[in-house]
């Protein structure tokens, strides 16, 4: 019975193994550690946390920050706008996105190098505010869910890496061999090349759909009406209304126990607006690194 032959690691390799694991574990306690103090900080007292006694574990346990916040109709409201209008965008994005990135990574096409030059420029000069406005009033999207869907439904960065990933991993003969057999263009695209692009359609959804969901700048200048505000608008509003001000004249304790409350409010609502996030990324965080790898390579 033949034994085992073990190889005996070099010196080397031992030392710089351990130096790597040594920085892994410093940049996931970098990480992680802000990720910990947040949720500790939203379910501790509101003396401690003004006191900042909380550094890691939650002290005298509360739930205060959560009740304000659940107990607020408006976040409801502002919940059911971002889930409809990142549903929706994310949605639009992906589509665009994908009807305008497969055509450009075809070398067939006449005119994509003019057409990509033309959309790289985007990236580098923008109209300003003003032209941006005007041109959303103009087209009547003014205070309407769409003033938040349309006008930066289509992101530049997300259109290359799509290209990229159509150029590299849908060859040519396939397309030539589905067209001896009739198929279409929309056809192939939309039987044969889509179901071949699950990593990539899983990076844009989750690109647009962290874009979409954190969104508050355009609806800050478009909307009008409280009823269309997304979560991250009504979050801003409530940590406006509930700041301290120092011109106020009242006694040390109401001015301890207000700052107190607007720190359990703030990191509270960090974590109500984040779990969408977090409950999403598990389910396309399998598709997400093949997809940016392999978008991200040189076409």
């Amino acid at each position: 019975m033949e034994k085992t032959v073990k190889i005996k690691e070099p010196l080397a390799d031992k030392i710089l193994l351990t130096i790597v694991h040594v920085v892994l574990f410093l940049i996931l306690v970098i990480v992680l550690y802000p990720l910990i103090y947040i949720v500790s900080s939203s379910i501790s007292s509101p003396q401690a946390v003004v006191a900042g006694r909380v550094w890691l574990f939650p002290v005298e346990l509360s739930l205060k920050g959560y009740t304000a916040v659940l107990n607020n109709p408006r976040i409801w409201s502002g919940y059911y706008n971002s889930l409809l209008y990142t549903g929706i965008g994310t949605l639009i994005s992906v589509s665009l996105t994908i009807a305008l990135a497969y055509p450009l990574s075809k070398r067939t096409f006449h005119g994509r190098k003019l057409l990509m030059y033309m959309i790289m420029i985007t990236m580098i000069f923008s109209g300003g505010l003003i032209p941006y406005y005007l041109t959303v009033k103009d087209l009547g999207l003014i205070d309407t869910r769409w003033a938040l869907l349309l006008p930066q439904a289509v992101a530049v960065w997300q259109v290359f890496i799509a290209k990229t990933f159509f150029e590299e991993t849908i060859p040519e003969e396939l397309n030539e061999a589905a067209q001896l057999d009739g198929c279409s263009d929309f056809k192939f695209l939309s039987a044969i090349a889509l179901p071949l692009s699950k990593p990539i359609i899983a990076v844009l959804v989750l690109m647009y759909a962290i874009a979409n969901w954190n969104a508050y700048f355009d609806a800050l200048i478009f909307l009008r009406k409280p009823d269309l505000f997304p979560l991250q608008l009504i979050l801003r509003e409530i940590l406006i209304q509930n700041s301290v001000d120092n011109t106020m004249m009242v006694d040390v304790r109401t001015m301890e126990a207000r700052q107190g409350m607007k720190d359990l409010l703030k990191f509270s609502l960090i974590v109500v607006s984040s779990l969408p996030v977090l409950i999403i990324y598990p389910f396309v965080q399998q598709y997400f690194v093949k997809g940016v790898m392999i978008g991200s390579l040189k076409g």
